[in-house]
């Protein structure tokens, strides 16, 4: 079982990134909290790694944080949530406002997430109401720099929508919202992780 890869990092998405170690190029699914404090390409990364496996698939999921990890740890125990969900939700949400709303029991908050729906929403306040307590909140690890993101442009515009979409926006609304944010003038010379957030709460308020 992988547990934890550090090696260089060979390519970088919005949900997923390559890290070559040993020779070996392993492709591995990420949130956008982690996507955001990433690397230059080519640098050295180091994540915290969960290997799913399924009768038709092994995928690994990285982290750059313990908290991010038993987060989506958490998120997997919760019935109809899987991976795919689990990442989704903390692309949308951090693990201290993930633990937070479970607190509160404000279900419309993580409803919000793309995909979650109601019962689920419900589902994840229920069975983690005496379990998110125990979330180690650990900061990013130390040594690992964050990311030169993208700024302005045409390409850092594309990558915002194409980060929407992996959240499971559909890509008319997801460039619908990043349009907006362009509009307004928001996007001019701002980072790729700005323009991701000031879209995602356009997306947001209109739910």
């Amino acid at each position: 079982m992988i547990a934890t890869l550090r090696g260089k990092l060979q390519a970088r998405d919005p949900g997923r990134i390559v890290v070559e170690a040993g020779g070996v190029g392993y492709e591995v699914f990420i949130p956008l909290s982690t996507y955001y404090q990433l690397p230059p390409i080519g640098a050295e990364v180091f994540l915290e790694i969960r290997q799913v496996v399924r009768e038709d698939a092994l995928n690994l999921y990285g982290f750059v944080s313990a908290a991010e990890k038993r987060a989506f740890d958490l998120l997997m125990q919760v019935q109809h949530v899987g991976p795919k969900l689990g990442m989704a939700i903390l692309s949308t949400l951090t693990p201290a406002e993930l633990v937070a709303a479970i607190g509160r029991e404000d279900v419309e908050r993580i409803d919000a997430v793309p995909g979650v729906g109601p019962k689920v929403a419900e589902r994840i306040v229920r069975e983690l109401r005496d379990k998110a307590a125990d979330l180690k909140l650990v900061a990013p690890v130390p040594g690992v720099p964050v990311a030169e993101a993208a700024s302005g442009g045409a390409s850092a515009l594309d990558d915002a929508v194409s980060a929407l979409v992996n959240l499971g926006y559909k890509p008319a609304e997801a460039k619908r919202a990043v349009d907006s944010v362009a509009a307004n003038g928001s996007a001019e010379g701002v980072e790729l992780e700005a323009i991701i957030r000031k879209s995602l709460a356009v997306l947001l308020s209109e739910r």
